[in-house]
C-alpha cells in the first residue's frame, strides 16, 4: 500500500491548530458553532496522522541507522524497522477510512416510513414488528424517536407509520435500511401451520430544513379534509387533516393528526424529506459508475432483507450476511451488528473506488 500525502496531511493538522486558535480567540456565538462544529469533524483523524507522521519519522530514523558501520546497531534498527512496517498499513487504511467523502446528510435526523407490502394483515402485523425493532434500536442509541402519522391495520400491527428519529448519526446508521423487508413465518391466523412470507416497506430519510431545499409556495396544492381515524367525534367532524402536493414533482404527502396547524408543519417537513432524498437519489445514481460495489442504493424496491422465523436466521442480501440470532435483531438489541457489518462493507467498496481511480 502506498503511503499517505504528507502534504494533504499537514494541511489538516494545520487546519486543526488554526480552529483551536479561533476559538480560544472568543468569536462570536455563530462563529463559535461552525468552527466547534469542523473542529469536532477533524478531531477524529488528526490523533491517528499525528501517530501516522511518528511511524513515518521513527522509521527514517531506522533506515539511517542501517547504513552506519556499527553492525549491532544496524541489526537492532532492521529488526525496529520490520515491527514499524507491521504497524503501517493497518495506520494507513485507518486514515484512509476516516478521510473517505462523508455523507452531508449522515448528521441530519431522520423520516423513517414504514408500510406493510404485499401479505394482508400478517404484513401490517410484521410492519409493526419492524417499527418496535426500530424504536427499540434508537433507544440503545440514545436517540428520541416520535410518531408522526399512523395508520393500524385491522388485526395490529400498521399499514402505515411514519416517526422522526432524532440523534447523532441517526442517518449514517439507518440509512440502509431502505427497501424491501421480507418475512417468512407461520401466522397466529395460519390453523394449518402453514410458512407464509409477507413484506414491508422501509424508507429512510433524511430530514431536512427550509436552507436545504428551496420549495416555492406557487408549486403547492394545499388541502384540508377530516381525517380519517378510530372513534372520536373530533377526528369525524374537523377538517384537520392536510394534503400536499407538490406540482413539479407530483409527490402528495398527508398528515391527518387532530391539530390542523400541527399537520401543515408535519406535512411541509415530509415533503422536504421526499424532495430531498429525490435530489440526492439523482446524484447518487451519477456516482453510481465510480461507486458499483457499494453495498445497496436503497431503492424500496430492492429485496434487501428475510427474516425467516422457522429457522431462527435472519439474511440480509446485499451482503450475503447471516445471522441466527433472529430473535435478537428483531427485538432491537442485535441489530447493530448487521448495521455495522453493511457499513463496513460500504467502506471497503468506497476504498476500492477510490484506488481504482486514482
Amino acid at each position: 500500500m502506498t503511503q499517505l500525502p504528507h502534504d494533504k496531511l499537514e494541511a489538516l493538522e494545520h487546519r486543526y491548530q488554526s480552529l483551536e486558535q479561533s476559538m480560544a480567540a472568543n468569536p462570536d456565538p455563530e462563529t463559535y458553532v461552525k468552527l466547534a462544529k469542523e473542529y469536532a469533524d477533524l478531531q477524529p483523524v488528526i490523533e491517528p496522522i499525528r501517530r501516522y507522521m511518528r511511524l513515518v519519522g521513527d522509521m527514517q530514523d531506522a533506515r539511517d541507522m542501517l547504513t552506519g558501520n556499527d553492525k549491532e546497531m544496524a541489526e537492532m534498527a532492521e529488526a525496529e524497522l520490520a515491527e514499524l512496517s507491521e504497524q503501517l498499513e493497518p495506520l494507513i487504511r485507518e486514515i484512509r477510512l476516516l478521510l473517505l467523502p462523508k455523507d452531508a446528510a449522515d448528521d441530519k435526523n431522520v423520516i423513517m416510513e414504514l408500510r406493510a407490502g404485499t401479505g394482508g394483515d400478517e404484513a401490517a402485523l410484521f410492519a409493526g414488528d419492524l417499527f418496535r425493532m426500530y424504536q427499540r434500536y434508537a433507544e440503545l442509541q440514545g436517540w428520541k424517536m416520535s410518531v408522526l402519522e399512523q395508520n393500524e391495520g385491522d388485526m395490529g400491527g400498521f399499514k402505515e407509520i411514519v416517526a422522526q428519529i432524532s440523534g447523532s448519526g441517526a442517518y449514517a446508521r439507518l440509512k440502509f435500511e431502505s427497501g424491501v423487508h421480507r418475512v417468512q413465518r407461520v401466522p397466529d391466523t395460519e390453523s394449518g401451520g402453514r410458512i407464509h412470507t409477507s413484506a414491508a416497506t422501509v424508507a429512510v430519510l433524511p430530514e431536512v430544513e427550509d436552507v436545504d431545499i428551496e420549495i416555492r409556495q406557487e408549486d403547492l396544492r394545499i388541502d384540508t379534509m377530516r381525517a380519517s381515524g378510530a372513534g372520536g367525534q373530533h377526528v369525524n367532524t374537523t377538517d384537520s387533516a392536510v394534503r400536499i402536493t407538490h406540482i413539479p414533482s407530483g409527490i402528495v404527502v398527508i398528515a391527518s393528526e387532530k391539530s390542523q396547524h400541527q399537520n401543515r408543519a408535519t406535512a411541509m417537513k415530509l415533503l422536504r424529506a421526499k424532495l430531498y432524498d429525490e435530489q440526492k437519489d439523482a446524484q447518487d445514481k451519477e456516482r453510481a459508475d465510480a461507486r458499483r460495489n457499494q453495498v445497496g442504493s436503497g431503492d424500496r424496491s430492492e429485496r434487501i432483507r428475510t427474516y425467516n422465523f422457522p429457522q431462527g436466521r435472519v439474511t440480509d442480501h446485499r451482503i450475503n450476511l447471516t445471522l441466527y440470532k433472529l430473535d435478537r435483531v428483531i427485538a432491537g438489541d442485535g441489530l447493530d451488528e448487521m448495521i455495522s457489518a453493511l457499513i463496513t462493507e460500504n467502506q471497503a467498496a468506497q476504498l476500492a473506488a477510490m484506488e481504482e481511480l486514482s
